[in-house]
C-alpha cells in the first residue's frame, strides 16, 4: 500500500460516548485483518499535557515509554492493539499553541500574520500526519476529543475538513459517535439529536462517513433507514453501538455490526482475511467464565472516581482471565483508614493493593493498609507511592524509626526513608519534570521479583519525583526488607519484597501501564493467584 489512510472519529451529543473505546475497538478488527493500524488522540484543552491536572477533573495519567504524559485513552489504544504508544500519539491545544508560538518567536513566520488558519490548522495537520509519514502504518485513527459544537474544538475539526480535502477521495473518511437516547416516557429511541448532531457536524464542512450510534436498546431497521436519509449516509453506514458487559467485548459488538468492513470500503481498501480473533475471543471466554473470585482491597485517595485508576482496574480484568477469577475491587478511601476501622474494612479482603499517588492526604492510611498486610499475612502489591508507604512503615515498626516518613510529607523528619530524587532538587517547573518513561531494573536471581519475571533485567515505565533513601536500605535490608531489584544507571532501588510472607511487593515504577489483554502484566498475574491460594487456605 503506497500511501497511509487515515479515519477521523468525531463525538457529538454528549461527552463520555466511548470515542476511545470505538476508535480502539476498529484498530483491532483492521490489525487483526493484516493492517498495521494505529490511533492518536487530540485534545482540545490548552495544558500542554495532562500531567499537572487533578485526576478528580481529568482521571489517570498514562505515561508511555518515551515518557509522554498523555491522556488515559492511549491506555485503552495499547491494551487493545499490544502496540506501545509514543508521545507523537497525544496532542493537545497547548502543545499545539506552544509549537507555534515558539515558531513565531525563531522568526518562522517573519512578515506574517500569525492566524488560527492557516498558522494553527497547519501545525494540527503536520501532528495529524506524523505518524502516517514515518511509513510504519498503513492505517491511522484520529480520535478528536470534545463534542462537535464546542469552542475549543473548532480548530480541530477545520483542520479535519482540510485534511480530508488534501488527501482525496478514499484516503480520509469521518466516522460520527453520537447518542440515540431512549425517552422511558415516550417509550422509544430519539433521532434528533443524531440528526442536530451531524447537521452541526456539516456547518463546518464536514460529511460524516460512517454513524456510530451509542444506544440502550436495539436500533431497529426502521430507525436506521431514517437515520441514513436524514443524515446522509449509506444504510450499512449507520452502525449500532449498544451497551456491552464490557468494553472487551465492543470488537465483537463492531465486527457484527460490519464497521471495519464499511471503513474498509470507504478506504477502498481490501477486506484480506476476516479477523483472527482467536486470541481475544479465548481471553473474553476466561472472563465471562471464572471458576474463582477474590476480593482485592484498592486503597487510595481518589477512589469516588475510577478513572483515576484505569489502567490497575484494566490489570486486574487482564490478571483475573488469565487465572480465570473475577477479581472484585473493593475501593477502599485511605483517608478514612486508621488502627480502630481497619479490622472491619478489610476482614473480606484477599489481597491489598496500595495505590499510587501525590500529596500528604491519607498517606497514614495507607501506612496502616500496609502494616495490616504485613503482619496478617495478607498478599500485598504496593505500587510507586504505595512502595514508599511500605519502606515507611517497615522503618517506623520494624526499625523504631517513629518519625519516619517520605521528605513529600514531611521535610522536617529525622528519618526520610524516601527523599526528593537529587536531580529533581533545583526543578522548578511542574509539567514534565518527573523522572518519566521506561527505564531499566536489574533483578536479585533469588527473589520474586525474579519468579515473577523469569529475568534479570526488566524495563518498566516511571513517573515520579521522590526515590527510596538509599541511606537506608542497608538497615532495611538487614532487617528483613528486600531490595531486589535497582536501577543499573541510578543505583535506585526498584522493588522491595518480604521473604517470610505469602506475597509481599512493592514497586516504584507502575507495571499498569504495560498490561495488555495479549500480555497481562506478571506482577498483577502472581498478584491475583496469591490472593487466590490465600483465600482457599
Amino acid at each position: 500500500m503506497n500511501q497511509t489512510k487515515y479515519i477521523f472519529v468525531t463525538g457529538g451529543v454528549t461527552s463520555s460516548l466511548g470515542k476511545g473505546i470505538i476508535a480502539a475497538s476498529l484498530a483491532k478488527l483492521l490489525q487483526a485483518r493484516g493492517y498495521r493500524t494505529t490511533i492518536q488522540k487530540f485534545d482540545p484543552y490548552l495544558n500542554v499535557d495532562p500531567g499537572t491536572l487533578n485526576p478528580y477533573e481529568h482521571g489517570e495519567c498514562y505515561v508511555t515509554d518515551d515518557g509522554a504524559e498523555t491522556d488515559l485513552d492511549l491506555g485503552h489504544y495499547e491494551r487493545f492493539l499490544n502496540v506501545p504508544t509514543s508521545q507523537a500519539n497525544n496532542v493537545t491545544t497547548g502543545r499545539i499553541y506552544l509549537s507555534v508560538i515558539e515558531k513565531e518567536r525563531r522568526g518562522e513566520f517573519l512578515g506574517k500574520t500569525v492566524q488560527v488558519v492557516p498558522h494553527i490548522t497547519n501545525e494540527i495537520k503536520d501532528r495529524m500526519q506524523l505518524l502516517g509519514n514515518s511509513g510504519d502504518f498503513d492505517i491511522v485513527i484520529t480520535e478528536i476529543g470534545g463534542t462537535v459544537g464546542d469552542i475549543e474544538s473548532l480548530p480541530y475539526i477545520e483542520s479535519v475538513r482540510q485534511l480530508v480535502w488534501d488527501l482525496g477521495e478514499h484516503n480520509a473518511i469521518v466516522i460520527h459517535l453520537t447518542l440515540v437516547p431512549y425517552l422511558a416516557a415516550a417509550g422509544e429511541l430519539k433521532t434528533k439529536p443524531t440528526q442536530h448532531s451531524v447537521k452541526t457536524l456539516m456547518e463546518s464542512g464536514i460529511k460524516a462517513d460512517i454513524l456510530v450510534c451509542r444506544t440502550e436498546h436495539e436500533i431497529s431497521d426502521e430507525i436506521r433507514n431514517k437515520l441514513a436519509l436524514f443524515c446522509n449516509v449509506k444504510r450499512e453506514a449507520v452502525i449500532q453501538s449498544i451497551d456491552a458487559a464490557t468494553i472487551y467485548e465492543v470488537p465483537n459488538l463492531m465486527l457484527e455490526e460490519g464497521l471495519d468492513v464499511v471503513a474498509l470500503k470507504k478506504l477502498d481498501l481490501p477486506k484480506k482475511a476476516a479477523p483472527d480473533l482467536k486470541n481475544w475471543n479465548t481471553f473474553l471466554k476466561r472472563l465471562k467464565n471464572p471458576k474463582h473470585s477474590i476480593n482485592i482491597g484498592l486503597i487510595g485517595k481518589y477512589v469516588e472516581m475510577q478513572d483515576c485508576y484505569k489502567s490497575i482496574l484494566e490489570a486486574f480484568i487482564h490478571a483475573g482471565a488469565s487465572n480465570e477469577t473475577k477479581v472484585n475491587i473493593i475501593s477502599i478511601h485511605s483517608e478514612y483508614i486508621d488502627a480502630s476501622n481497619i479490622e472491619e474494612k478489610f476482614r473480606n479482603l484477599d489481597g491489598i493493593l496500595v495505590a499510587p499517588g501525590f500529596g500528604e492526604r491519607g498517606i497514614e492510611g495507607k501506612i496502616e493498609a500496609v502494616r495490616y498486610a504485613r503482619e496478617n499475612k495478607v498478599p500485598f502489591f504496593g505500587i510507586c507511592l504505595g512502595m514508599q508507604m511500605a519502606v515507611i512503615e517497615y522503618s517506623r515498626n520494624i526499625l523504631g524509626f517513629a518519625d519516619a516518613n517520605s521528605t513529600e510529607m514531611n521535610e522536617r523528619t529525622a528519618h526520610p526513608v524516601v527523599n526528593l530524587m537529587e536531580e529533581q532538587k533545583n526543578v522548578t517547573d511542574k509539567g514534565g519534570t518527573m523522572r518519566l518513561g521506561a527505564w531499566k531494573c536489574d533483578i536479585k536471581e533469588d527473589s520474586l521479583a525474579y519468579k515473577i519475571y523469569g529475568q534479570s533485567t526488566i524495563s518498566e515505565r516511571h513517573r515520579h519525583r521522590y526515590e527510596y533513601n538509599s541511606a537506608y536500605v542497608e538497615a532495611l535490608q538487614n532487617a528483613g526488607l528486600k531490595a531486589s531489584g535497582v536501577n543499573p544507571d541510578t543505583g535506585l532501588v526498584e522493588i522491595v519484597e518480604l521473604e517470610d510472607h505469602p506475597f509481599f511487593i512493592g514497586v516504584q515504577y507502575h507495571p499498569e501501564y504495560k498490561s495488555t489483554v495479549a500480555n497481562p502484566h506478571p506482577i498483577f498475574v502472581n498478584f491475583v493467584a496469591a490472593a487466590v491460594k490465600a483465600k482457599k487456605k
